[in-house]
C-alpha cells in the first residue's frame, strides 16, 4: 500500500478571498504536497517502512537524528501538509469565533486568544529559514505553541500531538505575501483557520493523517 495526495477539502479557488491565491494551492498541493508523497513512497521498501502509519514513521525517524532525516523530511511533510489543509476552510477564522471548549482552553493554558495568537505568529516569524509554527496537546494535556524547523513536527520532536499547524516555508505565502511572513501569519490566524476543526481535533487528542505505508 503506497502514501496518497489526499484531495483538498475545498476547491484550489475557494481561500482566494481569505488572502491564498488559487496559483498558490494549485503549485503547493498539486507540485510540493504531490512531491513529499512521491519521495517517501520511494522509501517505504529500502527504508522498512511498510505497514507503519504516517505518524509512526515520523516519530520513529525523529528519534533517529541525522540518520532519519532522510525519511522526516518527506514523511512529516506530508503529515504536515495533511494538517495544513484540513485546518483551513473558505469563511473560516470569523474573527474571534472559537468553539467555547477550545476557547476556555486556550485561556487557561496560553492566557487568552490574543496572547496565543501573539505567541504563535512569534513561533512562526522567528523560525529562522524553513519550518512551521504548531499548537499542541502536549505529554501533560495542557496546550503550548512550538515550532519546527524544515519538515520536523511535534511528533517527531516529542513535544507533543498537533491540532494546528502553519506552513512558513516561502512557497506557502511568497505569491500572496512576498516575503513579508508577518502579515502571512496573521491572516492564516484571522481569516483562513477553521476553528471548528481546531477544536474537534483537540477533542480527538490531536490530528491523525489516517495513512500508512
Amino acid at each position: 500500500m503506497a502514501f496518497s495526495l489526499p484531495p483538498l477539502p475545498y476547491a484550489t479557488g475557494a481561500l482566494a478571498a481569505n488572502g491564498m491565491c488559487q496559483e498558490t494551492l494549485e503549485l503547493h498541493h498539486g507540485k510540493h504536497h504531490n512531491a513529499y508523497v512521491t519521495a517517501l513512497n520511494g522509501l517505504v521498501e529500502s527504508k522498512g517502512l511498510a505497514g507503519k502509519s504516517l505518524e509512526a514513521i515520523c516519530a520513529e525517524a525523529g528519534k533517529q537524528g541525522t540518520d532519519g532525516l532522510p525519511v522526516l523530511n518527506q514523511a512529516g511533510q506530508h503529515y504536515n501538509h495533511c494538517l495544513f489543509w484540513n485546518v483551513m476552510a473558505p469563511g473560516g477564522a470569523h474573527g474571534e469565533s472559537v468553539p467555547a471548549a477550545l476557547a476556555a482552553k486556550i485561556d487557561s493554558d496560553l492566557g487568552g486568544l490574543a496572547a496565543f495568537k501573539d505567541a504563535f505568529k512569534a513561533a512562526g516569524a522567528t523560525q529562522f529559514g524553513s519550518g512551521w509554527a504548531w499548537l499542541v496537546i502536549g505529554g501533560d494535556g495542557k496546550l503550548k505553541v512550538t515550532k519546527t524547523p524544515n519538515g520536523a513536527n511535534p511528533i517527531s520532536t516529542g513535544e507533543g500531538q498537533p491540532i494546528l499547524g502553519c506552513d512558513v516555508w516561502e512557497h506557502a505565502y511568497y505569491l500572496d505575501f512576498r516575503n513579508v511572513r508577518p502579515n502571512y501569519l496573521a491572516n492564516f490566524l484571522d481569516k483562513l483557520v477553521n476553528w471548528d476543526v481546531v477544536a474537534e481535533l483537540m477533542g480527538k487528542g490531536g490530528f491523525t493523517a489516517g495513512q500508512s505505508a
